[in-house]
């Protein structure tokens, strides 16, 4: 099987990082096959800034640093620029966050699959929405 490339959406870094039971260990096994280089990973920056601030709550600044530190090492960022940003406000998708990510994915442009557990949000994506445990049932065949 060719190696996939997976837009992460920002509920599975935090579920990973904040170890979100049992949401964590879902996304311990997509993280682990990345280390692997059995899939490629992709999120927005947007999406690393959020899971910063919401590990930061929790943790302190340095642990939260950390966390961000090491994900970083398995998942390639894409930025968006004021026309993706534009787009995503004028976009089907009612809410601003998930269009933004819907974006990105867009602009990454060889996507195979977004990763969400907000599938409802991504409706009106042209890539194929998966939920993490949908992505390891279609990956154990």
């Amino acid at each position: 099987m060719a190696k996939l490339n997976l837009f992460i959406d920002t509920n599975i870094i935090i579920d990973l990082l904040a170890d979100r039971r049992p949401f964590s260990n879902a996304a311990y096994v997509i993280f682990k096959k990345a280390k692997l280089d059995i899939w490629q990973l992709f999120t927005s920056s947007s999406s690393i800034l959020t899971t910063f601030y919401i590990l930061e709550k929790h943790l302190n600044t340095k642990d939260a640093n950390n966390a961000i530190e090491m994900i970083l090492g398995r998942i390639e960022i894409q930025d968006l620029t004021k026309k993706e940003l534009i787009r995503a406000i004028k976009s089907k998708t009612k809410d601003l966050d998930d269009a933004s990510q819907i974006e990105c994915a867009n602009k990454v442009g060889k996507i195979d699959f977004i990763i969400t557990r907000d599938k409802k949000g991504f409706k009106e994506s042209i890539i194929e929405v998966l939920h993490p445990d949908e992505l390891l049932n279609i990956n154990l065949i």
